[in-house]
């Protein structure tokens, strides 16, 4: 028989906060939900598998790469489960979780969170989770791992944050996350890492099998040094729904690991239900409860987290953007600004820790904020096959698609037999480049291993761009290089196709694929970002005080990257047209020329001596705006745009 759950779980339950308890309520025994699943048909379990040969046979961008890098041949598998579909019956078919399981390691197998298998009813937007989480840190060379959010109403003898865990069910700690690592895709080692520990106390049931286990039993020291364990089981419920409701307009700019945006959710589900309350505040333009130290308010608080922190170095910016995974990326990037302006001027951290990405155009529309330089999004490929042709070909004038850049090199590959089409980005250059600099402090980006997607985008850009250190905490970002499509979404370009090969998942199952690869732009142009990553200038290991004191030794280690670099900033202090001339006066930081530009056209340029001058511009009285652009020793640090009166 499986643990008592009921004596213990009610009560973490009914203690949790207002804004979720009655979701929470819902939640069942992981024996009592398993009852009531499996409904395919030995029909249903064919048309899923000849669907996820067409994906990964004749869509999937990244299976050259996957069959050379990990030696993964996932279209094969699929032929040989499906010639043993055909010798089974309705009575001798295996149990429906067997299935499941097999088709998962098939997409697991090419290690890639873009592309998966997601399960049916009941398991879609279902998840599996234990009242706390577990997280490492480094100590003397050694990693350790520590309880750092327990649900509230929670109780164990000595289990509280801080607690270390020595042993998972019997296994050591170590070997328990290595195990788990093995089981989930991941592209890289930090990355599987990263999962590895993730997944043992939250999984997402439309990737992940329920746990095979019904509870597990925890090893771990307390606060005096004793060791203690405990036996707790694994509980199912609804996960809260996506922040951002699906969107067809948009669904073809998608970068997003989905595992890692439906876990974030859980996370604020089980351990910060402030966030659902501020975000209900936020739409009813009530005041936002809940805000820490120095937070300024924000209108996303499920996207960000504004503050202004200290550190050993000084005082500084420290913005946490939680996710892409936004409807209208202008006005992402609107709110970005907002925030990043109310925070001190002389160094921001920017935080994408877990962010698991989202709409790559609020990705890559982010950038320009922070830098001077001109933003060149990533150029994308799609792999050379009859079928993308086809949908290129059908779609090629669409507009909301713009799919007509890629047809041409994917006719001529016909005759040439390339691999892949040419590249071009999916981001529209102007929307990169429309608002230019809005932040003139210098600036640093963290990133870890579950970093991915658009994410691993942003932080390609961030790095291509030199716009600053990327401070890691992980070895590598999570290495998700691609555009993400679904089979729903595929299944509508070609609807109107008599040829389409798409049909209908049964029973709510669904699929996605990497559709397009993206590639670096810089200096390290061309390279694919999928399963290279982006590889941080500095490494910083995770801290016991890191995990329990609200990550102060990483963003003290900022805070010193921040403190040796010099602020650049150029302003305009004012304009005037007189006489038909256009008379400016020019505020500098760090800065020794400057560059007019007016109406777009070079202008002026001047050398900067005592922090201002005054520039006038014969001939232009009825410009209506201006670029000012700095340089110090010969490079652009800074620049600005302004409307003219």
């Amino acid at each position: 028989m499986g643990h008592p759950v009921d004596e213990i779980a009610p009560e973490f339950i009914q203690n949790a906060a207002e804004p979720v308890r009655d979701q929470l309520i819902g939640s069942t025994p992981l024996n009592v939900f398993l009852q009531g699943a499996g409904t395919l048909t030995l029909k249903d379990r064919r048309t899923i598998v000849d669907q996820a040969l067409v994906l990964l046979e004749q869509n999937y961008v990244h299976l050259p790469l996957k069959t050379a890098m990990h030696a993964a041949n996932p279209v094969q598998r699929l032929r040989l489960l499906r010639r043993r579909l055909e010798r089974q019956t309705e009575q001798t078919m295996p149990r429906e979780w067997l299935f499941h399981a097999e088709l998962s390691e098939i997409f697991h197998s090419v290690r890639d969170l873009h592309t998966n298998y997601l399960l049916p009813a009941p398991f879609a937007g279902k998840i599996a989770f234990l009242p706390f989480l577990v997280e490492p840190c480094t100590e003397q060379e050694r990693t350790r791992f520590l309880v750092t959010h327990v649900a509230q109403g929670f109780s164990a003898p000595g289990f509280k944050p801080g607690v270390e865990i020595t042993h998972w069910s019997g296994i050591p700690i170590v070997d328990a996350v290595h195990l788990n690592a093995a089981r989930f895709a991941g592209s890289n080692p930090s990355a599987r890492r990263s999962r590895g520990v993730q997944s043992l106390t939250v999984r997402p049931l439309v990737i992940h099998l329920p746990p095979l286990e019904e509870w597990v039993t925890v090893s771990y020291i307390d606060d005096t040094g004793r060791p203690r364990e405990l036996r707790e089981s694994w509980r199912i419920v609804q996960n809260l729904p996506p922040f951002v409701a699906a969107d067809p307009a948009t669904a073809a700019f998608q970068g997003l690991d989905l595992d890692g945006d439906e876990t974030n959710r859980a996370k604020v589900l089980l351990f910060a239900p402030q966030v659902v309350a501020q975000r209900n505040a936020a739409e009813a333009d009530e005041p936002i409860p809940h805000l820490g130290e120095g937070e300024i308010a924000t209108t996303m608080p499920e996207v960000f987290r504004a503050r202004s922190i200290h550190t050993s170095s000084g005082r500084f910016g420290h913005i946490r953007i939680f996710t892409f995974s936004v409807r209208n990326p202008r006005q992402f990037v609107a709110e970005f600004v907002s925030l990043i302006r109310q925070l001190p001027q002389d160094g921001l951290i920017v935080d994408v820790r877990d962010n698991g990405g989202g709409h790559i155009h609020a990705a890559e529309f982010a950038l320009q904020t922070l830098t001077p330089r001109r933003i060149t999004p990533e150029p994308v490929q799609f792999v050379n096959t009859p079928l993308n042709l086809r949908i290129c070909s059908r779609h090629q004038d669409d507009p909301s698609l713009d799919l007509g850049a890629w047809l041409p090199s994917m006719e001529q590959a016909l005759e040439t037999g390339a691999a892949f089409s040419g590249a071009f980005p999916i981001t529209p250059e102007d929307g990169a480049n429309a608002l230019g600099q809005q932040y003139s402090g210098p600036v640093v980006l963290i990133t870890n291993a579950r970093c991915y997607s658009a994410t691993d985008i942003f932080a390609a850009g961030f790095q291509d761009h030199r716009i600053g250190p990327v401070l890691g905490t992980d070895e590598n970002t999570g290495a998700g290089g691609a555009n993400v499509w679904t089979h729903e979404l595929l299944s509508e370009l070609l609807q109107d196709d008599r040829a389409t090969p798409y049909t209908p998942l049964p029973k709510g199952a669904g699929m996605r694929v990497s559709i397009r690869r993206t590639l670096r732009v810089g200096p390290q142009s061309g390279t694919p970002v999928e399963d290279l990553g982006v590889v941080p200038d500095k490494l910083h290991r995770m801290t016991r005080r890191d995990l329990l004191e609200g990550n102060i030794d990483l963003l003290d280690h900022a805070g010193r990257l921040l403190k040796g670099l010099s602020p650049h900033a150029v302003s305009l202090a004012e304009a005037m047209a007189a006489d038909g001339a256009l008379h400016l006066k020019v505020k500098v930081k760090n800065v020794d020329r400057v560059d007019v530009y007016l109406d777009q056209r070079p202008r002026a340029s001047v050398d900067m001596t005592d922090g201002q001058a005054d520039v006038t511009v014969t001939g232009a009285a009825s410009a209506r705006s201006a670029r000012l652009e700095g340089f110090a020793g010969g490079q652009l640090v800074a620049s600005t745009t302004e409307r003219l009166p």
